[in-house]
C-alpha cells in the first residue's frame, strides 16, 4: 500500500474551511486502488495553518493512473475563471510506501 500526502500551507483560518472540499464524495471512488483520504489539520504555526491530506492507494500505478486523468486534472481546476486570490500558501507533495502498521482492532 501506498500514501500520498499533500502538505498545504494556507493563510490562517483557512485549513478547517477547506478540508471537506477534499472527502466529498465524487469520481475518485471509482478509480481502481483508491482506499481512502483523510485530511489533517494543524493550527500550530503562528503564519499560517497546514492540511496534510492523505490518500490511501494498493499500488503505486493506481496512484499515477489517477494523477495522469482527466478527472485529476478537472477536480484541481480553480473554480470560474480562477479569478481571486487563493488561501494556499505553498505545497509539497511525499509518496510513501507503507512499510509497516500497528492496529487496534
Amino acid at each position: 500500500m501506498y500514501t500520498v500526502t499533500n502538505r498545504i500551507k494556507v493563510k490562517k483560518g483557512f485549513a478547517k474551511k477547506m478540508a471537506p472540499r477534499f472527502t466529498q464524495p465524487g469520481p475518485l471512488l471509482t478509480f481502481k486502488g483508491f482506499r481512502k483520504v483523510e485530511v489533517l489539520v494543524s493550527e500550530q504555526f503562528e503564519d499560517y495553518d497546514e492540511m496534510s491530506v492523505v490518500m490511501y492507494w494498493d499500488t503505486l500505478e493506481d496512484f499515477k493512473a489517477w494523477r495522469d486523468s482527466e478527472t485529476f486534472r478537472e477536480a484541481h481546476k480553480r473554480p470560474g475563471n480562477g479569478g481571486g486570490e487563493s488561501p494556499t500558501i505553498d505545497n509539497v507533495v511525499v509518496i510513501a510506501e507503507v512499510a509497516s502498521i500497528l492496529e487496534n482492532k
